[in-house]
């Protein structure tokens, strides 16, 4: 009879920092065991009278995502929060969410998928929000109408069916907005509620709110 390994929890990694920090941000995950991860490049809302006179407001972030087992990963975080010292405003935010099944990793499964492991209510949720490309202001201050106190932008792209335009005959997919908002728990319902009527995401192509539980979070502020 041959034993059978104990399941890993695993989780989803995800590290927001200025531009260019991103490859650092892996080196130092990868020291603690995290197999490796991908970057992506967004945008912040940091918000004061100095920087919107500048014209600085919206500074370029790079968003790192990494899978791994649960254990690992947040060790990868605590020696990620240590080094750049994002216990300071302003130096990067981190978290990490439950992952209910994996594949590409030698680690990973999908066993298992549909069973509950009794994870307690969760203090923060991450609210994702996919809009047309321009929607993310609205985004934003919908959210920050009901309480949230910033978000990030992500450059992406559709393939609705119903969505694809045509440009010399061929046909395109239209870029798009993803907006990240970390949430308080308890103010997640009126935020997705406030995007919600802004963006009249009810109506067919107009946008898609789906939210996730958040484990752990580092260099948030209230």
């Amino acid at each position: 009879m041959e034993n059978s390994p104990e399941k890993a929890d695993m989780g989803l990694f995800c590290v927001i920092v200025n531009y260019a920090l991103g490859s650092r941000i892996l080196k130092i995950a990868k020291e603690a065991g995290v197999t490796g991860g991908t970057v992506i490049l967004g945008k912040g809302t940091m918000r004061s009278r100095i920087l919107e006179f500048l014209e600085l407001a919206d500074v370029r972030k790079e968003i790192v995502f990494m899978v791994a087992e649960k254990r690992v990963g947040e060790a990868a975080l605590e020696r990620l929060v240590d080094r750049l010292d994002m216990t300071k405003p302003n130096h990067g935010i981190a978290f990490s969410m439950p992952v209910k099944g994996v594949l590409g990793l030698r680690c990973g499964t999908m066993e298992g998928i549909n069973e509950s492991r009794g994870v307690a209510s969760p203090m923060y949720h991450a609210i994702f929000v996919i809009v047309d490309k321009g929607g993310a202001d609205t985004v934003i201050d919908a959210a920050k109408s009901a309480g949230a106190k910033g978000a990030t932008v992500i450059n992406a792209r559709g393939s609705g069916i119903h969505e694809t335009a045509m440009l010399f005959s061929m046909p395109i997919e239209p870029e798009k907005d993803m907006v990240l908002i970390l949430s308080e728990a308890s103010k997640t319902q009126a935020i997705c509620e406030a995007i919600r009527q802004a963006c009249k995401v009810d109506e067919p192509g107009r946008g898609i709110i789906f939210v996730l539980d958040v484990d752990k979070t580092y260099g948030l502020y209230q």
